[in-house]
């Protein structure tokens, strides 16, 4: 394959900083078209980035004859449908996390790849960064000894600063995003343990909605257990007070601890010998990483770096946590 050509489906606020430019600036790729349902949107988007042409119809995007790959970056409710008809005109596609609403459509967005022989990538992102990859460097030489134990907690006031801004607030609607602020943010963290630790033996959790501030439950745990032994104890919480927001994983191990924040810079590692505290700077365009390696994937130069179903094992965590 040549240069991958880009087109995106939904060239919302993720898209502005995150992925959109990282299409041109990863070896070998190019974003040559961009699609939203609001023409004078799109249209400002694409004259703002440079982008040959734009699209209100999906429809149309998928049949530019100049696209090779699709990235689905609408909210999580047509997700499904958006992969699946790009995999049928046998366009290669990226798809944003969540990458679906529940188990069920990602399990049938894995039968899609399967039945059109497709490439599908996930965009867990943080697996590429070279902070994920240092604390699983340092998993792998056993800094820590044997993980025993890991501890997530995730809690925000009812409005959290790390979630964008969007006219209609789409990631607390059920029907559009699956879940609440717990299915925007919690999929980024819990790929990262499977990315660590493996396939999971078993998991089990509960959500409620404490202050009924919009229809999706704002409190969730859940534990995993892995095959490997190691035991995850999550927490979320999206109605705390702002004083209390915290974002902080601490993996405990027989000889030590590594503890990071999930959407923070910095990753500190103790044992027994020594301490210390390694602080990165993330990429100007955050998902370009794994961009350039899905480009590589793409163009059989590469493994996929987030397989559609290491996605699924995902969602059904996350159904198991919220009771679906």
């Amino acid at each position: 394959m040549n240069k991958v050509k880009w087109g995106i489906i939904g060239c919302g606020n993720v898209t502005e900083k995150k992925s959109g430019q990282a299409y041109n600036k990863a070896p070998n790729s190019k974003l040559v078209a961009v699609m939203r349902r609001d023409a004078a949107k799109v249209a400002d988007y694409a004259a703002r980035h440079h982008v040959d042409r734009w699209y209100a119809n999906a429809g149309e995007l998928l049949n530019d004859a100049e696209v090779t790959a699709v990235s689905v970056a609408t909210p999580p409710a047509s997700h499904l449908e958006y992969a699946i008809a790009a995999l049928k005109k046998g366009l290669n596609v990226y798809v944003e996390k969540p990458v679906t609403r529940t188990s069920q459509e990602a399990q049938a967005m894995a039968d899609a790849v399967r039945q059109y022989n497709g490439k599908l990538t996930v965009a867990h992102y943080r697996r590429a960064l070279p902070m994920f990859l240092y604390v699983k460097d340092l998993l792998a030489k056993h800094v820590i000894g044997d993980v025993r134990t890991v501890q997530i907690r995730m809690w925000k006031s009812i409005k959290p600063d790390l979630v964008a801004n969007s006219e209609t607030n789409w990631r607390v609607n059920p029907e559009l995003s699956g879940g609440g602020y717990f299915h925007d943010l919690a999929p980024h963290q819990l790929d990262l343990m499977l990315y660590f630790f493996g396939e999971p033996e078993k998991y089990h959790g509960f959500s409620l909605n404490q202050s009924n501030t919009y229809l999706a439950d704002d409190h969730v745990c859940g534990e995993i257990l892995f095959k490997n032994k190691v035991v995850v104890n999550g927490s979320w919480s999206f109605n705390v007070a702002e004083s209390q927001s915290i974002d902080l994983c601490e993996i405990i191990g027989t000889a030590g601890k590594i503890s990071f924040p999930f959407f923070g810079n910095f990753v500190t590692w103790e044992n027994e010998q020594d301490k210390q505290t390694i602080t990165f700077t993330h990429p100007e365009h955050i998902q370009q990483p794994m961009i350039e390696k899905i480009v590589a994937y793409f163009r059989g130069e590469g493994p996929n770096p987030c397989p559609i179903e290491e996605a699924v094992t995902l969602m059904k965590i996350l159904d198991a946590f919220t009771g679906k």
